[in-house]
């Protein structure tokens, strides 16, 4: 482990002394944007309670972490694959299924009310972009920009909402047009295809791709490409600590190192070798 000031960083694997980072990736809900703080806590429940209505003798604890389970592991790509998989596991049950979009559209209602407080006290400025950003995100967004590494944000969320949150936490002047999420009809993973951009187009000058997120999706997405995988295991609710459910989850997808948030972002860095 090392620290500064405040920084901490889990080492795994060190990055390769020679490697040059000349791109870096970032997933956006957990890993930068704080927005939808809470989504599992209106998924998981809505999801159980669907699985309650189709299992004849299931428990609820059961189907909870049941449901649970398989939107962990599927956490980072669109939303609709975890309405899909939500589709499947009533099909098992000996239940007819609603289209996926149609679980889709109950959840992304529920999360609307959670969340509808939060975006209209950033739009009014009652809430600053700071009070739903994770700490230093910002400052370590500029620190790249000012070293030339080109930065991509790519989500599971739709993209339309993506880029209102991002302008509302004043994150759009880093990334400009290289924001992308899910759209409707399309199931290519918005990650996947971005890393095979990046690759193709972007890394011909013999630099490497750097990435960043709390899913395990991204994380071994980036492995996959030969890039070196930040994990950033936020814990949502109080900052500045590490979530350990996020870190194991992390760490199994093979993630190269561990932080909590991008706090002491000189010293990250300078750790990066960037």
């Amino acid at each position: 482990m090392e620290n500064a000031r405040t920084t901490y960083i889990e080492v795994i694997n060190r990055p390769d002394p020679g490697v040059r980072f000349s791109a870096a990736l970032f997933d956006f809900d957990g890993t930068l944007s704080l927005v939808r703080e809470g989504w599992q806590q209106v998924m998981t429940p809505y999801f159980a309670d669907v699985l309650m209505k189709t299992a004849a003798h299931g428990a609820y604890d059961e189907e909870r972490n049941n449901a649970e389970e398989f939107i962990d592991i599927l956490t980072g790509k669109q939303t609709i694959y975890q309405c899909m998989r939500l589709a499947d596991e009533v099909k098992k049950r000996g239940g007819e299924p609603l289209p996926a979009r149609e679980y889709k559209n109950e959840y992304l209602k529920r999360l609307a009310e959670r969340i509808k407080d939060r975006k209209t006290n950033l739009k009014n400025g009652a809430a600053r972009p700071e009070d739903f950003l994770v700490t230093g995100a910002a400052e370590f967004l500029n620190a790249l920009t000012l070293k030339n590494v080109s930065v991509y944000l790519a989500s599971g969320t739709d993209l339309c909402d993506v880029l209102e949150e991002a302008a509302l936490l004043n994150l759009t002047r880093y990334f400009d047009k290289n924001i992308f999420g899910a759209v409707d009809g399309r199931l290519d993973c918005s990650k996947e295809t971005i890393i095979d951009e990046i690759l193709n187009d972007k890394l011909t000058d013999g630099g490497y791709l750097l990435g960043f997120g709390d899913g395990y999706v991204e994380i071994e997405l980036i492995k996959k490409a030969g890039g070196y995988a930040v994990g950033v295991a936020s814990d949502e609710k109080t900052r500045g600590r590490i979530d350990l459910k996020k870190r194991r989850r992390l760490v199994a997808a093979g993630a190269d190192a561990i932080i909590p948030d991008f706090s002491g972002s000189e010293a990250l860095i300078n750790f990066l070798n960037i």
